[in-house]
């Protein structure tokens, strides 16, 4: 069986491997589902785990099979799997449990472990290869109809626990209706969170540095959504006109974009950072200012990362009513597909270096017929 792996800590060693074909026996209590990988996603996180900036082997493995955002079909299950049938589309679950209370409880992703386990990241292997076997605790049904997108659903589910989490901290207001939302970014999760916002109603605008003609931009425009360049109207000057702001959503990968959006938040707002950041980078803000304005403004600042099966699911709704409202949208976001793990040099190409790239995919099994599930 082909899979994609790397050696952690060794720089550039992305590599083809001759792997076992996994078995139902693997996963214990007769549970086990075996599942054809279809579409595998890959970002950033796969390119810095290339480039040996984080991402740890499994125990008793050299090597780590990369790969965390997948679409398969299920094609056997075990004597006591009541949840799936062969034949139905499945994305799984990327973060495994530790031995916090929160992992017992299902919320995995809240772990307080120091050690955590994410499948294609860190101590478990990916999904960039033939096939896996999984629990059914770690994978979500997907409808046949989307399809097309369901690739899509690990980076989105991420942004559903920021704007999930957002919702349920504001609870604490009795009455919170969001009206307006800024989206700091217009990559790949903020293209998403815009979705995501829109299809709840809020009026948002989304801020890149691009001028010009840009797709991003106008993929936004077709969810009637705004873009502001930063460029050409900086975000202090857009809140002003077009907030405030309920809720910012940060995709940036810029911690110093962070303060200017804590400055620029509305009262009673909610701040959802999702940018993972490195490096020491320090900047001098007006503490003293953000300060007063969290404290007397009743502002909250939330981050998101790794989310539970609850969050997959809220992509799968959030998926199905953007069909509806913005038909075909989603898989614009599908710019540049790899054909085969073979060409893993042309994926890894894409992802380094084609900035027109929103959404680089591998189609590891790519199907010429629907398979419906058997029941």
């Amino acid at each position: 069986m082909k899979a994609l792996a790397v050696f952690p800590g060794r720089a550039g060693s992305l590599h083809l491997a001759d792997l076992p074909r996994p078995t139902l026996a693997e996963i214990p209590g007769g549970r086990g589902v075996l599942v054809k990988v279809l579409r595998v996603g890959v970002d950033g996180t796969d390119k810095e785990i290339n480039a040996a900036e984080y991402g740890a082997a499994p125990p008793g493995s050299d090597f780590l099979v990369i790969g965390h955002e997948c679409l398969g079909r299920v094609v056997e299950v075990g004597p006591t799997v009541t949840e799936f049938v062969p034949g139905e589309l499945v994305v799984p679950t990327v973060r495994r449990p530790g031995g916090s209370l929160y992992d017992r409880i299902g919320q995995y992703d809240l772990t307080t472990d120091d050690v955590y386990f994410e499948r294609g990241i860190n101590l478990r292997h990916g999904f960039l290869t033939e096939f896996f076997a999984e629990d059914p605790e770690y994978l979500v049904r997907v409808p046949e109809r989307l399809a097309p997108v369901g690739v899509l659903l690990e980076p989105t589910s991420v942004i559903e626990k920021g704007i999930v989490q957002a919702y349920e901290i504001q609870r604490r207001l009795k009455v919170w209706h969001p009206r307006r939302a800024a989206v700091l970014g217009t990559g790949t999760i903020g293209l998403l969170a815009s979705m995501a916002l829109r299809v709840r109603g809020l009026e948002v605008t989304a801020v890149g540095r691009r001028t010009g003609p840009y797709r991003n931009a106008e993929l936004l425009r077709e969810l009637g959504a705004r873009y502001v360049s930063s460029t050409e109207t900086p975000f202090p000057q857009a809140a002003k006109e077009h907030g405030p702001f309920d809720l910012i959503f940060e995709a940036t990968g810029s911690a110093a974009i962070v303060f200017e959006a804590m400055e620029n938040l509305g009262k009673n707002g909610v701040l959802v950072l999702s940018s993972v950041t490195g490096g020491g980078r320090a900047v001098e803000v007006p503490a003293d200012r953000i300060n007063l304005g969290f404290v007397l403004g009743n502002k909250v600042m939330v981050g998101t990362v790794n989310a539970n099966r609850d969050y997959f699911e809220a992509g799968v709704q959030d998926f199905s009513r953007a069909e509806l409202q913005f038909p075909e949208w989603l898989s614009k976001l599908l710019t540049h597909p790899v054909d085969g793990l073979e060409k893993y040099r042309e994926m890894m190409r894409l992802l380094t270096e084609e900035r027109s790239a929103i959404k680089v995919f591998v189609n590891v099994a790519p199907e010429g017929s629907s398979n419906p599930p058997r029941r």
